[in-house]
């Protein structure tokens, strides 16, 4: 276990590194930042020369990987470090300079534990990319594949492993400080970071995503996910098909290849919007970086070490809450959150309702260029503070997608409209989970799934209560109270008892 006071040097420099580049003003400045952490916010920038305008992706850059990861994370939390900082936290490109080839041919030596020119016939020595976890080498297979290799970083788990650590034990501190720290629930996101951490730093596990992300998105067939080569994937290299395009944040080269970037806009927002919604498995690091275009205007993704899951129940007030929002209808959108327990019940449904309305009416209005599903979930995240919302984790994936999917979508065509995109799919998702029919058909789902349970049930019930045997049944015996004594009296009653025996013995000899 880690010593608090190496836990204490530790947020000291991470401290001393963010306030020199500005990164801690608005937390000191917040009112409803609590007095002791605000003391040790400007212990933290004592004697440093803070510039006037905060540079928060540049404090994150420097303090490293998994500092880089959470502050991608932050960047979707407008409502935790305000909507200046998430802004400024997106321009974290999770570039970093390469590892030497040296060092990478080790770790895959030592992961697929025989010699490399049994699996490949030739690799790269120079990356096609490296980020904060893992960097990325072309090679071709034996078998004359063009595959992608990527490889985790030498010591990057050690170095995550110890900043997790010591971010759980600081977001323990400041939690029990009550207030609004409590209320943004800082160890549950922790927590989540930790857990995405984890599946990202297991390539086998990303292998799975893909390949689980490619069976659910058959009904999409203009969204591309690369097959896996498992024979030369482990825990910490993932070998995937090579792929051949030009990447969507390069939208001169796209025109300059004659691609339909709206058709590519249309088809990025249907496939997310098919995975979040109808399967409930997602794609959650869908930037351009990520995202490249094929020929016939058809779209191909990578790199899935962070994906997202919704349960169904939660699909369905997804559902209903964008649909509600794209009608107008707020006051169903509002019965939803507090259907989900989103919104605490002593609130009102009507004036969260009424809230919502303040939220999207003003969209309602714009021209559809200029309407966005970012600037609801900043409106919604204005309004959390009022109704006493507290943070909803397995949402963080979903709000930073959207954000992002639209953000890629308007870069490639800046009339659309994620919303007017979204309506159809929407529609039709609801009319067929929710419609009548499927009423009639979960009935009947949950109806024979109950009866084929009787049998087992009546299994249980018999070894429960056995059929009598042959003895005759007891005779019924009065009740008699029993009282309960302990320690000596429990002896003492004991002797007593055998007193009194002795006694009725002798009385029965003298009778005799």
């Amino acid at each position: 276990m880690t010593s608090p006071i190496v836990h204490t040097w530790r947020l000291l420099k991470w401290g001393r590194t963010l306030a020199r580049h500005g990164a801690l003003r608005g937390i000191e400045r917040d009112p409803h930042t609590p007095a002791n952490l605000r003391r040790l916010l400007r212990l933290a920038r004592l004697g440093a020369r803070v510039p006037d305008v905060p540079r928060y992706a540049d404090a994150f850059e420097a303090l490293g990987p998994a500092a880089i990861k959470l502050g991608q994370t932050l960047a979707t939390r407008p409502d935790i470090v305000g909507e200046a900082a998430a802004t400024d936290l997106l321009r974290l490109q999770d570039a970093v300079p390469p590892v030497p080839f040296e060092a990478i041919r080790a770790v895959m030596q030592q992961s697929f534990g025989r010699p490399l020119d049994s699996l490949f016939a030739q690799i790269d020595e120079q990356p096609v990319g490296a980020a904060s976890i893992a960097q990325v080498h072309r090679a071709v297979t034996t078998d004359g594949r063009h595959v992608a290799v990527k490889v985790l970083r030498p010591g990057v788990e050690d170095d995550f492993a110890r900043a997790i650590d010591t971010y759980e034990w600081a977001a323990a501190q400041v939690e029990p400080m009550g207030g609004e720290i409590a209320r943004l629930q800082p160890r549950l996101v922790i927590e989540t970071f930790k857990r995405w951490t984890a599946r990202e730093l297991n390539f086998t596990r990303e292998a799975a995503s893909a390949s689980e992300l490619a069976e659910t998105m058959t009904a999409e067939p203009d969204f591309v996910v690369p097959a896996v080569d498992w024979a030369r994937t482990t825990g910490r290299v993932l070998t995937i098909e090579w792929i051949d395009g030009i990447k969507l944040s390069n939208r001169a080269a796209l025109v300059a290849a004659g691609y339909d970037l709206p058709a590519i806009a249309r088809t990025l927002v249907h496939a997310f919007l098919r995975q979040a919604i109808a399967d409930g498995f997602f794609h959650a690091d869908m930037h351009q970086g990520n995202l490249f275009a094929l020929p016939g205007n058809r779209v191909a993704a990578i790199d899935f070490g962070i994906m997202g899951r919704i349960d169904r129940r939660a699909r369905v007030w997804l559902a209903e809450i964008l649909y509600g929002l794209i009608t107008g209808d707020y006051r169903r959108v509002a019965e939803i959150h507090f259907e989900a327990q989103y919104v605490p019940a002593h609130h009102s449904v009507e004036e969260f309702a009424t809230a919502l309305r303040a939220v999207g009416e003003p969209m309602r209005g714009l021209p559809v260029k200029d309407m966005s599903i970012g600037m609801m979930l900043d409106g919604l995240f204005g309004i959390t503070r009022d109704f006493d919302m507290v943070t909803q984790p397995h949402l963080l994936l979903l709000q930073k997608t959207m954000v992002m999917v639209e953000g890629v979508a308007t870069a490639l065509d800046p009339d659309i409209n994620l919303w007017v995109t979204a309506a159809p799919l929407v529609e039709d998702w609801i009319r067929t989970e929710l419609g009548p029919e499927a009423a009639i058909a979960d009935r009947l789902v949950a109806d024979v799934r109950t009866l084929a349970r009787l049998p087992d049930l009546v299994r249980r019930i018999e070894a429960r209560f056995p059929a009598p045997g042959g003895a005759p049944p007891a005779p019924p015996l009065r009740d008699i109270q029993v009282v309960r004594v302990g320690g000596g009296w429990r002896y003492a009653l004991v002797g007593m008892l055998g007193v009194a025996a002795g006694v009725a013995g002798a009385l029965a000899a003298l009778w005799r």
